[in-house]
């Protein structure tokens, strides 16, 4: 039972952060059109990353979608993990792992509402 807690604030955690960081992108944020400008986003890439990155964070939740929201945004975070080294900033990689991380340990614990 608390583990099924515990899994439940970690798919919260993921799912805030990760539509976060979909409505900045979407929403054109400065730091975020600097960032993946670097890596020849435009705006119109940098908005469908954003979508899909919403779109995972949202079908993390239901647990018929729950093991491709956590797929998608995963190979979102190790897309931009591949950038961080192809730009050997190691900085990067290590604030972007915790989050990759989580995708993880979430998909191991599973939904907590999977019969």
């Amino acid at each position: 039972m608390i583990l099924k807690i515990i899994n439940s604030a970690l798919i919260l955690v993921a799912v805030f952060m990760g539509f976060k960081q979909g409505m900045a992108m979407v929403s054109g944020k400065p730091e975020m059109t600097a960032m993946f400008g670097k890596w020849g986003f435009d705006k119109t890439g940098l908005m469908i990353n954003g979508i899909i990155t919403i779109a995972a964070s949202l079908m993390i939740l239901f647990p018929k979608t729950f093991v491709w929201g956590n797929f998608l945004m995963a190979a979102g975070i190790l897309l931009i993990i591949c950038f961080h080294l192809a730009d050997k900033d190691f900085k990067g990689v290590l604030i972007e792992l915790p989050f990759l991380l989580l995708n993880g340990i979430i998909i191991y614990l599973q939904h907590p509402l999977k019969h």
